[in-house]
C-alpha cells in the first residue's frame, strides 16, 4: 500500500513550489493578451477567455446553487423567469455566451451571475417585485455584469488570488460542517461563497446595460426606477435578509437617481410601454402563496446567525405548519437541531427534505451529518455518497465519507478516502487533513 507523509520537508517544498507553478500558469493562461470590449468597443487586456469563463461558471455555479436550496421545483416558475430573460438576448452584447435563468429556494434577497452565463435569482427578491418589468430589469443588470465581463474579472482575481496563497483548498473544506466547529459552519451554508463582489463604477456600468437590455426587449423604463427605487429602500432598511445582495452589489442613492435622469431622458420614449403587472401576478402565485412560510424562514435564519438558536427553531417549525412541502424549511429546520444536538430531529427533518428534493445535493450531506451524530454511519456514508454523485467535486464530502467509513469500522475504505481528500486539497493545513493524516498514520499508512 502507497504511503503518505504530507508534513514531510520534500511534500512541503513540493507544496510550495505547486502554488509558485500553478500560480504563474494560471496568470499565463488568463492573460489572453489585448481583445476588444464588446460593451464599449475599446481594447481591454482580456484576463480570461470565453472557454474559461464558461468553464468556472460551470465548476462553481452548481454549488452556489446547492448552498442556496437547488433550483425551485416549481417548473412553470422557472420557465417564466427564463423566458423574461431570453427576452433580452437580441439586445446583449455577446450573444454567444450558453446563458441560462434560474431562480434558486433560498430567501434571502438576491440575484448574481456567474462569468459563463448563469444568472440566478432568489426567492426572497421575486417576493420584492411588483411586475414583469422590473424583472427585467433584474436579469437585465445581471446580463450587463456579463456582459461588461465584470463577473470574468472578479473570477480571475479571486482565482489568482486562490493559487497563490492556497485559500481554493480552504474554501473547498469550508462548506462542512463538525469536528467542533459545527455552529459556525451551519450558520454560513448558504451564503454566497461563490458570488462575486461589484464594485461602484461595475454596478453602475451593470445598471446602464440593464436598462438597455430591458427597454430594448419592450418594457417599460419605468421598471428600471421601480427596481431601483426598491433596492434603494431595502439599503436604506438594511435588514439581515439583503446583506449579502449589498455585500456583492453596493448600492447607493446615485444608482436610484441615475436611473430617474435615464428615465426622463434617454429612455423617455419607452416609458408609455407595458410594466406587465398582471402577467408578472399570475406567474409568482404560486410562490407568493408561500410568502408567510418564506417571511418566517428569513427570520429564523437572521435568529441562527445570532445564535439565538430557540427563537430560529420557533420561527422554522411556524415555516412548516404553513409549507409542510418546502425543502428549505425541513433543512433549515435540520441545521438549527443539529446545532441544538438533537441527533433524533435533525435526522427526520433532512430525511423529509430528501424526499422533498431527492435530486438536490445539500439534503443528502445535512442528512449524512445527522446520522453521525445520531450515531449511524452506514447511513452517513450512504448519504455523503449520493451527495458526490449528485454534486461532485468537493473534497469535503470525501473527507465525510472517510471519518463515516472510519467511524464503521471500515479502516481500508477509510484510508483510501482520507488519502483521496489530502491529494484533493493538495496537502493543505487544516483541521481536517490533520485529523486524516493522524488515522492514516496510526493505521501504518503515512510515516
Amino acid at each position: 500500500m502507497t504511503t503518505i507523509d504530507p508534513l514531510t520537508d520534500a511534500h512541503r517544498l513540493s507544496r510550495r513550489n505547486f502554488l509558485r507553478y500553478s500560480a504563474l500558469t494560471a496568470l499565463t493562461g488568463m492573460i489572453s493578451g489585448c481583445a476588444i470590449d464588446p460593451v464599449t468597443g475599446r481594447k481591454q487586456l482580456m484576463l480570461m477567455s470565453r472557454e474559461q469563463e464558461v468553464a468556472i461558471d460551470r465548476q462553481q455555479s452548481p454549488f452556489q446553487f446547492s448552498s442556496d436550496y437547488g433550483v425551485t421545483q416549481d417548473k412553470a416558475l422557472n420557465q417564466y423567469i427564463s423566458r423574461v430573460g431570453k427576452s433580452m438576448m437580441p439586445a446583449v452584447h455577446r450573444p454567444d455566451m450558453p446563458y441560462n435563468f434560474q431562480c434558486v429556494n433560498a430567501t434571502y434577497i438576491n440575484a448574481y451571475a456567474f462569468p459563463g452565463g448563469s444568472i440566478a435569482v432568489t426567492r426572497g427578491i421575486l417576493l420584492q417585485l411588483e411586475n414583469e418589468a422590473e424583472l427585467a430589469a433584474l436579469l437585465g443588470h445581471e446580463l450587463g455584469h456579463v456582459n461588461a465581463r465584470h463577473s470574468a474579472e472578479q473570477a480571475a482575481k479571486s482565482t489568482v488570488s486562490g493559487l497563490l496563497i492556497g485559500s481554493l483548498s480552504v474554501l473547498a473544506s469550508t462548506q462542512g460542517a463538525g469536528l467542533g466547529e459545527l455552529t459556525q459552519q451551519l450558520g454560513s451554508l448558504g451564503t454566497g461563497l461563490y458570488l462575486s463582489k461589484y464594485s461602484r463604477a461595475n454596478e453602475r456600468e451593470a445598471d446602464s446595460l440593464g436598462h438597455q437590455y430591458m427597454t430594448s426587449a419592450r418594457y417599460s423604463s419605468r421598471g428600471f426606477v421601480g427596481l431601483m427605487d426598491m433596492l434603494n429602500g431595502l439599503n436604506k432598511a438594511q435588514s439581515s435578509s439583503v446583506q449579502m445582495l449589498f455585500s456583492t452589489h453596493p448600492m447607493s442613492s446615485e444608482r436610484l437617481e441615475d436611473a430617474v435622469r435615464r428615465d426622463s431622458t434617454q429612455y423617455a420614449a419607452t416609458r408609455d410601454l407595458p410594466l406587465h403587472r398582471e402577467r408578472y401576478m399570475d406567474s409568482t402565485a404560486g410562490l407568493r402563496k408561500q410568502k408567510e412560510a418564506i417571511l418566517l424562514l428569513q427570520e429564523g435564519e437572521k435568529h441562527l446567525v445570532r445564535e439565538s438558536y430557540d427563537k430560529a427553531a420557533t420561527a422554522f417549525k411556524s415555516a412548516i405548519r404553513k409549507a409542510d412541502r418546502d425543502y428549505t424549511a425541513h433543512l433549515l429546520m435540520a441545521k438549527c437541531m443539529l446545532i441544538r444536538k438533537k441527533a433524533d430531529e435533525a435526522v427526520s427533518h433532512s430525511s423529509k427534505a430528501k424526499q422533498l428534493y431527492p435530486s438536490e445535493s445539500q439534503g443528502h450531506y445535512i442528512s449524512g451529518l445527522a446520522n453521525l451524530m445520531a450515531n449511524k454511519p452506514g447511513q452517513a456514508n450512504q448519504d455523503f455518497t449520493r451527495c458526490d454523485q449528485i454534486l461532485p467535486g468537493n473534497p469535503q464530502v470525501t473527507f465525510y465519507r472517510g471519518y463515516a467509513s472510519d467511524k464503521d469500522n471500515r479502516k481500508e475504505s477509510a484510508a483510501s478516502l482520507y488519502i483521496a481528500y489530502l491529494e484533493a486539497i493538495n496537502y493543505a493545513s487544516n483541521k481536517y487533513s490533520q485529523y486524516a493524516y493522524k488515522r492514516l498514520k496510526a493505521w501504518g499508512y503515512a510515516n
